[in-house]
């Protein structure tokens, strides 16, 4: 199974298309999501070409391939609008004998993590900064931000495939990568 993990799309109509064509040029099998899709919140700028209700249709057309968990900025009327679901706290993915525990990481992350066992994987955006840092006893991983960038990241995305997390921007090029 190959996945594609993107975090923080915030209602960027440009910065969505870029990643669906990433994804259809990845073939990835799913595209696993982790909150703030739609609205840009009250501590970001607008993001280029701000158009919700795009991203909703760019989405919604994809939604058969999408798993979701929610973000800060969602809220019960963008379920309304989307087809699929967002609003789960977390989505758990089970890899060997550990997990990797997705969520956006306003709830859950490095400073406040959920139970995790040694050898699993915390795994969320929020911060728009990527990373891969081992804990205590867990790793940490964050696949940055699609459309808002922090900390003069690239506009990125982490593919998932055969025990290796692979982070590129949105042209496709690798970064950094990382093998379980």
């Amino acid at each position: 199974m190959k996945y594609m993990i993107a975090s923080d799309i915030h209602g960027s109509a440009y910065y969505c298309e870029k990643l669906l064509e990433a994804y259809d040029r990845e073939g990835a099998d799913r595209l696993l999501l982790l909150g703030d899709l739609l609205y840009h919140g009250p501590r970001n700028d607008l993001p280029k070409d701000y158009a919700p209700k795009k991203v909703i249709e760019m989405l919604n057309a994809k939604k058969d391939e999408l798993i979701c968990v929610r973000g800060n900025c969602e809220a019960e009327v963008d379920q309304m609008v989307l087809e699929f679901p967002v609003m789960a706290e977390y989505a758990i993915l089970p890899i060997r004998k550990n997990i990797i525990f997705a969520t956006h990481g306003h709830n859950f992350n490095p400073s406040k993590p959920p139970v995790l066992k040694a050898g699993d994987i915390l795994l969320n955006g929020h911060t728009h900064v990527p990373a891969c840092e081992m804990k205590d006893n867990f790793l940490y991983l964050n696949p940055g931000s699609v459309s808002i960038p922090k900390e003069n990241s690239e506009h990125s995305y982490m593919i998932f495939e055969d025990y290796q997390f692979v982070w590129k921007n949105l042209d496709g090029e690798v970064y950094m990568n990382y093998r379980i």
